[in-house]
């Protein structure tokens, strides 16, 4: 029997809150090796909450570091968010020695974690290989190889391939079991919130979004497939759930409404959240007031932008009316100000502030929260090849300098105190 580690690294930015996450490409990756000869352990850097919020979510402790040389002009406190160094130290010491170690990135801006990582189990383990796979090494795959230290870069999501990659490095798999779901194996340990991906994907081809690079295709899990996860969860204490799809209403009466009806009938009581933007083009009557019934306590919208030409020029997702239509059939169903959030994005290509507050205005007169978002570009997506072409980036960016606060900040074109009073604005709207 091989051991393999799986590590979730730290955070590097300026600001992370945990709002339900869990590494779930970390945890597919589980999934699929549980069918294999191969033993599991999982050190999850991001596991610490400092100061709790409601339905779960919290702060990371926050270490603070000295910033980036080519930040240094940056007004915010930089930081590793995530247990302490020798804290993860203890954990690597405690365990077995693994044949192989797999390591996430997650955020493209968040590589310093990752190199952390690297480092420390290469120091730890000097001869074991280690696989540094999920969405950085995707999209900045020269970049993970030259600087990260890993002995492989995987890109995409799991399949094949990976077997392919670890038995070049000596270890010989033999399938001993039917895939274990990754929410029912032993290092999985309850938490008192439980991550949802109902959906692989997305149909939608958005100018900034870089999904269809990361997932070939659109598929959905079947609604008893969900339901049982959600059921196997509940009996283990967890109330809380937040959906990650990128399109969680697609198909949605054959999705999402039965899987809805499946949590009423079955009188599971959860606390249901979607952090990620829903399209509010499905979000009809009938849905809304399953939501309602289903234990929905936080919806988010997407919208992005107010501009009809921006909308069709990113992807045609939404547009103004969808969204009145959306959010009439929310209230309609007894949502108030308080569980309605719209998330409006900030420094697209071109897009100047007073594009952004013409979207505040048009979100206040529908009367829910207002979520700002800050545009940060991805590599091969329409966006980022447009910032090439008009030379706002060069092509070899620093993957640190598209954080999304940084991105602001230098490449916006606004002026810092005009960025400011407009979340200020926000902020204050907001609380009323």
């Amino acid at each position: 029997m091989y051991h393999a580690l799986l590590i979730n690294p730290w955070i590097y930015d300026y600001a992370a809150v945990n709002m339900w996450a869990r590494p779930l490409g970390l945890m597919k990756l589980a999934e699929y090796l549980s069918q294999y000869n191969i033993e599991i352990t999982f050190i999850d850097c991001l596991d610490r909450i400092e100061k709790q919020k409601p339905y779960g979510m919290g702060k990371y402790p926050k270490t603070i570091l000295p910033s980036p040389g080519f930040l240094c002009g940056i007004r915010r406190r930089y930081g590793r968010y995530g247990i302490g160094i020798k804290e993860f130290l203890n954990r690597l010491h405690c365990i077995q020695r693994p044949d192989i170690i797999f390591i996430t990135g997650i955020m493209t801006y968040w590589y310093p974690g990752v190199f952390l990582a690297i480092n420390l189990c290469k120091k730890a383990f000097p001869s074991v290989p280690v696989v540094l796979g999920g969405i950085y090494s995707t999209l900045f795959p020269q970049h993970a190889a030259q600087y990260s230290g890993a002995d492989c870069i995987y890109q995409g999501r799991v399949d094949k391939r990976l077997v392919r990659q670890i038995e070049g490095f000596g270890i010989k798999l033999e399938k001993t079991r039917e895939v274990v779901p990754y929410y029912k194996l032993k290092f999985y340990e309850s938490e008192i919130y439980a991550p949802l991906l109902t959906s692989e994907g997305c149909p939608f081809r958005c100018s900034y979004c870089a999904s269809s690079m990361l997932w070939n295709g659109f598929n959905q899990r079947s609604h008893e497939d969900v339901l049982e996860e959600i059921g196997f969860q509940m009996k283990k204490g967890i109330k809380d759930f937040a959906f990650y799809d990128d399109a969680l209403l697609v198909e949605r009466q054959k999705h999402i409404k039965p899987i809805l009806r499946g949590i009423i009938e079955a009188g599971l009581k959860p606390r249901l959240h979607a952090p990620n933007g829903l399209h509010a083009r499905y979000l009809d009557e009938e849905l809304a007031f399953l939501m309602k019934r289903a234990g929905f306590v936080t919806v988010r919208l997407s919208l992005e932008t107010v501009a009809p030409n921006r909308q069709k020029e990113t992807g045609a997702k939404v547009f103004n009316e969808e969204l009145i239509s959306a959010v009439k059939n929310l209230k309609k169903a007894g949502f108030t100000k308080r569980e309605i959030g719209v998330y409006l994005m900030y420094g697209l290509p071109g897009q100047g502030l007073d594009e952004v507050w013409q979207g505040v205005k048009f979100l206040k007169s529908l009367n829910v929260r207002i979520h700002l978002a800050e545009f940060s570009p991805l590599p091969m997506t329409q966006a980022w090849n447009e910032l090439i072409e008009n030379r706002v980036i060069p092509e070899d960016i620093d993957p640190i300098l598209t954080n999304n606060t940084v991105f602001s900040l230098l490449y916006s074109g606004y002026k810092e105190e005009d960025v400011q009073a407009l979340k200020c604005h926000v902020s204050e709207y907001n609380r009323i």
